[in-house]
């Protein structure tokens, strides 16, 4: 092959490389948000059984009281290999009362998206410092002792 030929080649293959860094990759997480069906959620009618049929399962739930249900949707924009952002994100609250009966549905956005932010290497703890010695030889003399919670096996004092 000429040398002309080669450099056209190589140069039509960088540009179609560099263009495609530069195409913006949209990504969608979580629920697919139809408003009409989440319109037909209505507080004092509709209990845990409807909602399931209407929405489906929750993205996720309430750990402590179980009474609250959360569908989130997500969209997501990046170019190349550079992190995505949230362009939009739509989260649905469904609250319940101790029966099981709908009490609110609220919508929120992407203001309450938490910003969390990593410390160095390490997480800072509240506490003393420990040394790596003190790591590895801190429980000697201690397992066993009275009073250190050690004792016979499953966890109970020896009788």
């Amino acid at each position: 092959m000429p040398f002309p030929v080669r450099l056209a080649g190589c140069a039509a293959l960088l540009i179609v490389m560099g263009s495609t860094a530069c195409s913006p990759i949209r990504t969608h997480q979580g629920y697919v948000i139809d408003k009409e069906l989440v319109d037909a959620v209505q507080p004092g009618i509709d209990n845990r059984e409807s909602v399931l049929q209407t929405l489906g399962r929750p993205t996720l739930t309430s750990q402590f009281n179980q009474g609250e249900w959360y569908y989130v949707s997500r969209e997501s924009r990046n170019f190349g290999y550079s992190d995505p952002k949230v362009r939009e994100q739509q989260t649905i609250r469904v609250r319940f009362d101790t029966a099981g009966n709908v009490t609110a549905v609220d919508r929120m956005g992407k203001e309450l998206i938490a910003s969390v932010d990593p410390y160095g290497k390490t997480t800072p703890t509240l506490g003393r410092k420990r040394s790596f010695f003190s790591d590895l030889f801190g429980n000697i003399g201690t397992v066993g002792a009275p009073g250190t919670g050690g004792g016979a096996p499953g966890g109970g004092q020896g009788q």
